[in-house]
């Protein structure tokens, strides 16, 4: 990858959108992970306003200090840097006060961690209306077309996806050669959703890498029974959250009324 081209190309890309669309700037969500850093400091260099959110919901400390580390580099690195910072955790607590109790307590669990990626979601597309800025998508290739691991209408609800051509090993090219900070290119992916120190690996049970040799295997046509021992068996990881997520990959469907009966 041509590194250097990829970033000028991102960048440009970002601001003729936005230009295009009359809009001010951009708002993202710092989650204190990779793709957030990556993805902010490309709309950062388009030199138009950025707005950077933390946004913690009993949030691990690390992730929060990754955060605010990352988004101290930007504004050190470029004027055009606002931090804002909202504490969704009594907001968070007050919803699930009101929600129903449910029979079974993981479904509840599993809904929930679903729900602080939209409650984020509503407070970014908040300061976008506010501001006249486009809310920018942290999401990369393997994530958003291969396993469909993020929430649909949560950190999927966005205007615009600068980083979703690229693999999650590209990204890290990505954030080395821009300067970000060593903690965050270290640290273990995680979602941030579940209020504990659990990695993206440990819910999908295959590693990044792992996951785009899979997508790789598939779009040359290979199968299952072409492998075994670990590598069937991130295969069928693959495969299987591929299909069950396709529901977030392709446009939502429109039940389409016959000439005839209208």
């Amino acid at each position: 990858m041509q590194t250097e081209k990829v970033i000028d190309h991102i960048v440009n890309w970002l601001k003729t959108y936005a230009v295009n669309a009359k809009m001010d700037g951009f708002v993202i969500g710092i989650s204190g992970g990779i793709d957030s850093a990556v993805t902010s400091a490309l709309c950062a260099k388009t030199g138009l306003d950025l707005v950077c959110i933390e946004m913690p919901i009993h949030q691990a400390p690390s992730q929060v200090s990754r955060a605010f580390n990352h988004i101290s580099w930007l504004k050190d690195n470029f004027p055009n840097v606002i931090k804002i910072e909202v504490n969704l955790t009594p907001v968070f607590d007050s919803m699930i006060d009101a929600l129903p109790k449910v029979e079974k307590e993981e479904d509840r669990f599993m809904s929930l961690a679903n729900t602080r990626a939209r409650l984020r979601m509503t407070i970014l597309y908040y300061f976008a209306a506010l501001h006249k800025y486009l809310v920018a998508g942290t999401g990369n290739k393997v994530e958003d077309f291969g396993v469909g691991f993020y929430t649909k209408y949560g950190d999927g609800g966005v205007d615009l996806s600068p980083i979703a051509d690229l693999m999650k090993s590209e990204v890290y090219k990505i954030a080395k050669h821009l300067g970000v900070n060593k903690e965050i290119i270290e640290a273990a992916p995680t979602d941030g959703l579940w209020g504990d120190d659990r990695t993206d690996e440990d819910q999908i049970g295959a590693s990044y890498d792992e996951l785009e040799w899979a997508m790789k295997m598939k779009e040359t046509g290979k199968t299952s029974s072409d492998f075994s021992g670990r590598q069937q068996m991130v295969f069928d990881i693959y495969n299987k959250l591929n299909k069950a997520n396709q529901h977030k990959m392709v446009p939502i469907p429109v039940c389409e009324i016959p000439k005839e009966l209208k």
